[in-house]
């Protein structure tokens, strides 16, 4: 209940001692007390932050609502030092994806799709790479859907995941819908973290970067309708053991919206959000992560319902009442190469300071 509702509680509560304070029957001393106690309760009740809603279907298709604003950020989690910042080269990044753009639209099973899946692993010559590859079965018939895995070690036992889908919506394959910032940014940001993380063991946990496929519907979002490469892939990992192994999974999708502000996605796990919202407060960026909450739709949930912790990194909320999610005004104009600065250091703080636990 928000502050509004707690001072219309108070007013009732103040109707309902009326009719008590005229009796007889009540103790003089708590007729003259009882208007006191019932500001003091009132005012309390207005001095505690607000709560946020959280948004219905998000991510679920191009009517989903962005998510409602949240009052407060969270607490910090761990504590920072004064060791140098992690850099993207964020120039790189936005060429990756005005190069992606350039394929068209790359649904499931066009040739525009098999176009980015080479495009991708061009990208990733002299890597460990690996490929999940199976045949989807799905209510418009069967898709093959490829994760592209790229694994990258480090000296510390456990995985850190970051996750990037690279298809674009299915539904919207005839409108020209190009995904610049859904399914665009994505793979760009992980093509820029191979090339960070490329060339030396780090000094940390093992990074594993996955591009993942299927993420979108191909016809309408629902639980059997969405998140096809995740969904085989967790269950993949859960029984040849990887699962146990991960500490921290990261979605990466829709961070290069210009005017950026990424969600507090209540599906995530709570101590991630807020180390990330700590490592965007070392570089002074916080100002555009959690001004909103909302409960996201996304490649994380099958690993959610496994127990791994995991994280959304997200913005919903693409042009003004979200007018551009899943339309063919997704397009490279609306994106920015300083939100794939901010976003694409951030995590890879966030990273940093798990590698320090």
């Amino acid at each position: 209940m928000g502050d509004t509702g707690k001072v219309m509680k108070a007013l009732k509560m103040r109707k309902t001692l009326g009719p008590i304070h005229d009796s007889l029957r009540v103790p003089l001393w708590l007729r003259c007390f009882a208007p006191l106690l019932i500001f003091m309760l009132a005012s309390t009740a207005c001095s505690k932050g607000s709560s946020s809603t959280p948004a219905e279907g998000a991510k679920a298709g191009a009517s989903a609502r962005a998510p409602e604003p949240v009052a407060a950020p969270p607490t910090d989690t761990a504590p920072t030092d004064s060791g140098p910042l992690p850099q993207i080269d964020s120039k790189r990044a936005f060429q990756y994806i005005q190069e992606i753009v350039a394929f068209g639209t790359r649904p499931m099973g066009s040739e525009n799709h098999k176009k980015v899946e080479n495009y991708i692993t061009s990208h990733l010559k002299g890597d460990q790479v690996e490929d999940d590859a199976f045949t989807a079965d799905t209510v418009e018939g069967k898709f093959p859907v490829r994760n592209i895995i790229a694994k990258y070690p480090g000296t510390k036992d456990g995985i850190i995941v970051i996750l990037g889908h690279y298809d674009t919506n299915y539904p919207l394959r005839n409108i020209g819908f190009v995904g610049a910032n859904d399914g665009g940014s994505s793979t760009a940001i992980l093509l820029e973290y191979a090339n960070h993380l490329r060339g030396k063991k780090r000094d940390g946990y093992s990074v594993w970067l996955v591009w993942t496929d299927g993420e979108e519907a191909v016809r309408q979002w629902s639980d059997t309708d969405s998140l096809y490469g995740t969904r085989h892939l967790a269950e993949k990992w859960e029984k040849d053991g990887t699962l146990k192994k991960i500490k921290a999974l990261f979605v990466m999708d829709m961070i290069a919206d210009a005017d950026l502000n990424i969600d507090r996605d209540t599906n995530s796990t709570p101590w991630l959000l807020d180390l990330v919202y700590q490592a965007a407060e070392r570089s002074g960026v916080q100002s555009h992560f959690y001004a909103r909450a909302g409960a996201m739709d996304d490649d994380h949930l099958p690993f959610v319902k496994r127990g791994v912790p995991s994280i959304d990194v997200i913005d919903l909320d693409y042009g003004y009442n979200n007018v551009f999610h899943h339309t063919a005004q997704d397009t490279i104009d609306k994106l920015s190469p300083r939100s794939l600065e901010i976003v694409g250091n951030t995590v890879l703080e966030a990273i940093r300071m798990l590698d320090r636990r």
